[in-house]
């Protein structure tokens, strides 16, 4: 009769030597054709290589990824990247300046047109001068 003693999770300790050793315990990879049964490829390998070799495509991928945007002309493609022509750079500020103007005309004209079609209809309110609250100016005496 076995007796299993439940230890709390607090307490079990990872033993490193049991992790590394199941890093470098060599598995063998097999490539086989199907019909033939015959070996293709062998590979011998070990989670750590296979961990080295996946981190190393990943970096050398980011790093080509990269190269690619700064040294090729696809950095000028990437919205908000700051690189552009500077000529084309001043033509769209020019341009924001004139739409805003633009706008800002369009939005006077429109009051104008209002405030005149109601004039016109009657609908404007009656403004008394005789009520209106200027502020007292001192006389100063140079």
């Amino acid at each position: 009769m076995l007796n299993f003693i439940a230890q709390p999770k607090s307490m079990v300790k990872l033993d490193t030597n049991s992790t590394l050793k199941r890093l470098r315990n060599r598995y063998r990879l097999v490539v086989m054709n199907e019909d033939t049964y015959e070996e293709v490829v062998k590979f011998k390998l070990s989670r750590l290589s296979v961990y080295v070799f996946l981190s190393s495509v990943f970096v050398v991928l980011v790093g080509l990824i990269i190269a690619l945007l700064v040294f090729t002309p696809l950095k000028y493609y990437l919205p908000g990247s700051g690189y552009g022509d500077v000529k084309q750079i001043r033509e769209y500020r020019e341009l924001k300046i004139r739409t805003d103007s633009v706008e800002q005309a369009l939005k006077y004209k429109e009051k104008y047109y209002n405030d005149l079609h109601k004039v016109l209809e009657g609908k404007m309110p009656v403004l008394d001068t005789n009520k209106l609250k200027l502020p007292k100016t001192e006389n100063i005496v140079e």
